[in-house]
């Protein structure tokens, strides 16, 4: 699986929660870990790093403070280390990337 970088939220140091696009239509979330290993922990930022007309297509759970939890299928370390620093407290989980969905008419004419 190839990771393509969008944006991280937090330090300028590695190990920050951090959002990947990947080859499958999906992305890659690099987040704090929860006592659930198909979830994690982000800041409400990250999400303003999808792609143009997507969303992360997984349930956001907020915190209350400032962070989200969401789940999704584990990645295993060696899949994605080339392309992420995670720190011990840190796993990623790969969920769905969906488009945006349009209504209604597109122009009058």
């Amino acid at each position: 699986m190839w990771l393509r970088f969008l944006g991280k939220g937090g330090t300028e140091g590695g190990g920050c929660p951090s959002l990947f696009a990947t080859d499958h239509d999906t992305y890659v979330v690099q987040g704090w870990k929860t006592d659930d290993p198909n979830t994690v922990e982000i800041p409400h930022l990250l999400l303003g790093f999808t792609l143009s007309d997507t969303f992360i297509g997984a349930t956001l759970n907020d915190t209350g403070r400032g962070t989200f939890t969401l789940s999704g299928a584990p990645v295993a370390a060696l899949e994605v280390s080339a392309s992420t620093d995670i720190y011990p407290d840190e796993t990623c989980i790969e969920v769905p990337l969906f488009e945006r969905t349009f209504y209604g008419a597109a122009s009058a004419g």
